[in-house]
């Protein structure tokens, strides 16, 4: 049995990218990309959890591994769970990473950097974040911050995640990055939580965890990658493989 497995929730009712999965990117769908990035971070066995079963074709076609789900998931930590229910075979994981699949340029290492604060035994879900350094994402309510105390080199405990610009004062700023580690135990008590009266007003899923008395720490990392978004986004995704390759 593997101790980690990454779940990549992927669905096709976007909003702002409808069919996003399955975009087009130098050829290969962006839901590959992500699972590229995936498994090049080698840390465990990689599978997409998605309501979609062109997703799940693609996926195929890529040589990885997808579980359909439900199409009436609220979030995709909801989704990952029913995946987990479904696959008996990767039962004995006790770490599951919840990797966003809209990460096409996401570095494999930021991955693998999610999982080391779960080295302490206190921490039930683990994250990343990086300095803000564009001036004006300091203000940006789409650029969620976390806001934490340092309790180690390169990590933080995270104390609250918001969409204002926080904490007031001289100082860094964090951009939270949402790739989530967490114990299995965890993500079991973190899906029967009802949502929190804060998550419901920042509209962030971790907010329920630490309303519950969860313990998140936060990974510094370098950079933050592109979350792919809008038509915009895509283009810029685009541009950026395009230059790697």
């Amino acid at each position: 049995m593997a101790e980690v497995l990454i779940v990549i929730p992927a669905r096709m009712a976007a909003t702002r990218l409808p069919g996003k999965p399955l975009a087009d990117i130098g050829g290969v769908p962006m839901i590959v990309h992500v699972l590229r990035r995936a498994q090049e971070a080698a840390v465990g066995p990689v599978l997409v959890a998605t309501d979609s079963e062109a997703i799940a074709a693609a996926v195929a076609k890529a040589g990885g591994r997808a579980v359909l789900t439900r199409a009436d998931h609220t979030c995709g930590s909801d989704r990952i769970y029913e995946a987990l229910e479904q696959i008996e075979a990767d039962d004995g994981a006790k770490i599951i990473i919840n990797l966003q699949g809209d990460l096409p340029t996401l570095s494999p290492a930021a991955i693998a950097a999610a999982l080391a604060p779960l080295g302490d035994p206190a921490v039930d879900i683990a994250t990343i974040a990086a300095e803000i350094a564009v001036p004006e994402e300091r203000s940006d309510p789409n650029v969620v911050k976390v806001v934490g105390t340092p309790v180690a080199r390169g990590r933080l405990r995270a104390l609250y995640f918001t969409r204002a610009t926080a904490p007031a004062g001289e100082g860094p700023l964090y951009h939270h990055i949402g790739i989530y580690a967490f114990r299995r135990a965890a993500l079991g008590k973190f899906v029967k939580l009802p949502p929190s009266p804060l998550e419901r007003r920042e509209k962030l899923e971790q907010l329920r965890a630490l309303e519950a008395g969860m313990r998140i720490d936060v990974a510094l990392v370098d950079a933050v990658p592109l979350g792919v978004d809008t038509p915009a986004d895509l283009e810029k995704a685009r541009a950026m493989l395009t230059e790697r390759s």
